[in-house]
């Protein structure tokens, strides 16, 4: 609908936005917040069937390589990054440098453990912690955790409470910005 006696507000408004878009800051501007949201849209639906915030995490007793049994409930009192991956997953593998970089910068103000998961044998384990230089605690897991985590993808890390409790959760790669952000949020 034209209105008489000048152009109309929607007019107006559509003018104001076309100069606007001409400064390159603000073409940034929207691009950043379009992909920012997008990425989180993509990020929130890939972890939807994941234990929500606030839950308690489900307990554990698992192996590590060397044999010693570790229990969730032995974590409690630091913040806990808990990594899900798979021996055959090339994703895990560019990720697990970032989780020793964590495990670093965190030092003892966090645990940063890892659960192997969808193996077909121990050795399988091994040979991933010693092709990537692995140099966190690496838990041998099987399909009951990976069942009561709901972890489908890999790889998956949770973030925990000092109480245990599961505080977020990220599915696919992650950056060593990323894991850090999340660890202190």
């Amino acid at each position: 609908m034209h209105m008489m006696g000048g152009t109309g507000l929607l007019e107006r408004l559509k003018s104001t936005w076309a100069r606007a878009r001409e400064r390159r800051w603000v073409r940034w501007g929207v691009d950043l917040a379009v992909f920012a949201l997008l990425f989180s849209a993509v990020a929130a639906w890939q972890a939807r069937n994941l234990p929500g915030a606030g839950t308690p995490a489900p307990a554990f007793a698992l192996q590590t390589l060397t044999g010693d049994t570790v229990r969730l409930d032995a974590l409690r009192g630091k913040p806990v990054v808990l990594a899900f991956w798979a021996p055959w997953c090339g994703v895990c593998g560019m990720e697990s440098s970032n989780l020793s970089q964590l495990r670093k910068l965190a030092g003892d103000s966090a645990h940063v453990v890892s659960v192997a998961v969808a193996y077909e044998d121990e050795e399988a384990v091994r040979r991933f912690a010693r092709e990537h230089a692995v140099d966190y605690p690496v838990l041998l897991g099987d399909d009951a955790i990976q069942s009561a985590f709901r972890v489908n993808t890999f790889p998956t890390v949770f973030f925990l409470s000092s109480e245990g409790r599961v505080e977020r959760a990220a599915v696919g790669y992650t950056t060593l910005a990323g894991l850090s952000w999340r660890l202190v949020l």
